[in-house]
């Protein structure tokens, strides 16, 4: 055989026969269908052909018959086209996380990353989790930021952006967005727009921002809090991440910025949907009201009655028929508590013991002789009255 081919004047690969039948030709429209969604396991497509098409040919064979498929796929991968948009079109949203030490104590955060796909100037923030409220305080916070918004937003298909998916009145699959989002979406005017399914190439823009705060903020840096941490990030965005010349677009994102940021629509004059939206909530037995996973306490005399909660900056204001009952600081995190020691029902026992000992007290200082005709009772008897509920206490007036 190696003679044969020294003699001849130009090489020729070996090729089949035409008409010659092999063992595969069966299956092979089935090969072609199933190797990319086992991503071309050629160990498991053998398994799958002896256990349900009766295939009794060897493992080699079918490895022969996938290697030409898997280098088809692999070659299409090298010469996918960069997809580019124009200044103000769209931008591209992600989370990553990092696990990071807060004051000696291991703490993981999680990095909201905004791209603007022109430019690719970003904005970065670190939270707790990626609830909802995170999600949406973030993008409002990086309008701000950016002084507008891109026409088009761009996800992956996470649980706070998308449900799954539903049909039309047409028979088409479409997507279906968590209410929330997709009113807060209305609210500032943007059309968001999904990633196809497992295809993380098409969100690359903000793939390469995530990784890039990973690998060049967060080394070697030590932080006292969160707060702390985005007070870091903030300043390294500005000193470090808008001035780099972007391996892409071989400009630094805050030139490119230059002329994308008159593309934006702005968002300056608009209200916050976050403190615009109001909450409906009933009262507990425990008189406190469950707000993003956390409670706070109103006055207890609410209990089992709806109450009207609406976010102004960092805190919780909580209305009753239009009254304001409780105020409150924001908590982060979830599992968190802030009770007010005058929601609760020791906080009548203490007004009716200050009652009692300043009048006690001036009918003493002026000399009143009838101050000794009131009958005085161990201060007790008020804890226990508020405990059987008899709130409706009645005081003789002390002269």
């Amino acid at each position: 055989t190696v003679r044969s081919c020294l003699r001849q004047a130009t090489w020729t690969p070996y090729r089949r026969e035409a008409g010659i039948a092999t063992v595969l030709d069966a299956h092979r429209a089935w090969i072609v269908e199933r190797a990319p969604q086992v991503n071309y396991s050629a160990r498991i497509l053998h398994q799958e052909l002896r256990s349900q098409r009766g295939f009794a040919g060897s493992y080699e064979t079918v490895k022969l018959a996938v290697r030409p498929l898997r280098a088809e796929a692999s070659l299409a991968g090298l010469t996918q086209r960069r997809f580019e948009t124009g200044p103000g079109e769209q931008a591209q949203i992600d989370w990553g996380q990092v696990t990071v030490s807060f004051g000696g104590q291991r703490s993981k955060v999680h990095i909201f990353v905004m791209t603007l796909g022109y430019s690719r100037r970003g904005y970065a923030e670190g939270f707790t989790s990626e609830r909802i409220p995170d999600l949406l305080a973030a993008h409002e916070r990086a309008f701000a930021y950016f002084g507008g918004r891109c026409e088009f937003l761009l996800y992956d298909r996470m649980r706070t952006v998308v449900l799954g998916t539903t049909t039309d009145e047409h028979g088409e699959r479409k997507a279906k967005f968590n209410a929330t989002f997709a009113a807060f979406a209305d609210h500032w005017g943007f059309t968001p727009r999904l990633c196809r399914p497992y295809r993380a190439q098409t969100k690359g823009k903000v793939e390469s921002g995530v990784k890039y705060v990973k690998r060049n903020f967060v080394p070697g840096r030590s932080f006292a809090d969160l707060d702390d941490f985005n007070r870091q990030l903030a300043l390294w965005q500005v000193e470090i991440a808008d001035l780099r010349i972007h391996g892409t677009t071989h400009q630094r994102p805050i030139d490119r910025f230059a002329d994308e940021v008159a593309a934006l629509v702005p968002t300056a004059g608009q209200a916050s949907f976050l403190q615009a939206m109001v909450r409906s909530r009933v009262v507990a037995d425990d008189w406190l009201v469950s707000i993003d996973g956390n409670r706070y306490s109103v006055p207890f005399g609410l209990i089992g009655q709806s109450v009207e909660v609406v976010r102004a900056g960092g805190h919780w204001l909580i209305r009753h028929r239009g009254r304001l009952v409780a105020e409150h600081p924001v908590l982060a995190g979830r599992a968190q508590l802030s009770v007010c020691p005058e929601h609760g029902p020791g906080a009548a026992a203490r007004n009716v013991r200050q009652r009692f000992s300043a009048a006690t007290a001036g009918a003493r200082h002026r000399g009143d002789q009838e101050a000794h005709e009131v009958e005085v009772r161990d201060l007790a008897i008020y804890d226990t009255l508020l405990q059987h509920g008899s709130l409706n206490l009645e005081f003789r007036e002390i002269a």
